[in-house]
């Protein structure tokens, strides 16, 4: 079976081939295709309702698809479950955050690479004894600029802050994509403007693909837009491509 490559022989880190999913008599998406390259930024867009958190939970294996593929890394993994596609490299965050509060920024990460291990994590064990969970957790905590607010507790962390903590316990499990569910959500536009730059930052290697409504973090973070509509996307292209679509002007940023 193909693999997707492109012109250049890259396999694409995440492709859709005309998935399906139907509840009874509603059809949530209708035949999405799409390839995530290696590095891609690409953002997912639509009303509320276009059927944005049902792509991804095809996408990450949450629902079983009704007909179509996901392909991750040129395999098939339409029939795999959610843990199993992380194992392989896929990432995810959702829009409900899901935090320690009362635990420290240090103690959230350390928690989120054992939860990816076999072994256990006793909190009380001497830090000699997951000398390795600790050496990750410092490491990603550095790269996400956050390093200075480990023994800070979560709960003491603004909003998009937190918002953020949740994107670095994502990249616990070394994921090659990202799947981000409105990392804005909630989030006041100097929070908005902070996520932004952010992402920016993170590993031009890591593809994200993200579902916004922040359209300020959309145009800065993403160099392709794609726009879903009643479950079918409509339009893919650059953020100038979309801005000045008509059709997307007219169902989507309320213009015309």
């Amino acid at each position: 079976m193909s693999t997707g490559a492109d012109s250049n022989g890259r396999t694409p880190v995440l492709e859709l081939r005309t998935l399906c999913k139907s509840f009874g008599g509603l059809q949530a998406t209708r035949g999405v295709t799409l390839r995530v390259m290696p590095g891609d930024r690409k953002a997912i867009i639509g009303p509320n309702g276009a059927g944005k958190t049902t792509l991804f939970n095809l996408i990450t294996g949450i629902y079983p698809v009704t007909s179509g593929q996901v392909m991750l890394f040129g395999r098939d993994v339409t029939s795999w479950r959610s843990d199993q596609r992380t194992r392989l490299g896929m990432a995810r965050t959702f829009q409900v955050t899901s935090l320690f509060p009362k635990l420290t920024v240090l103690d959230n990460v350390l928690l989120a690479i054992q939860g990816l291990r076999q072994t256990k994590f006793v909190m009380w064990r001497f830090m000699s004894s997951y000398k390795e969970a600790y050496e990750k957790a410092y490491y990603l905590l550095e790269q996400a600029g956050f390093f200075d607010r480990k023994d800070v507790e979560v709960r003491n962390l603004s909003h998009g802050e937190q918002r953020q903590l949740e994107i670095v316990l994502g990249l616990a499990s070394d994921p090659k994509i990202l799947l981000l569910d409105e990392p804005a959500a909630g989030l006041s536009s100097g929070e908005s403007t902070e996520m932004a730059r952010f992402l920016m930052k993170l590993d031009p290697k890591l593809a994200i693909l993200l579902i916004e409504h922040d359209m300020d973090v959309v145009f800065d973070v993403c160099a392709e837009i794609s726009v879903l509509h009643f479950g079918e996307l409509l339009e893919t292209g650059t953020p100038e491509q979309i801005k000045k679509s008509q059709r997307v002007q007219e169902i989507y940023l309320g213009i015309g």
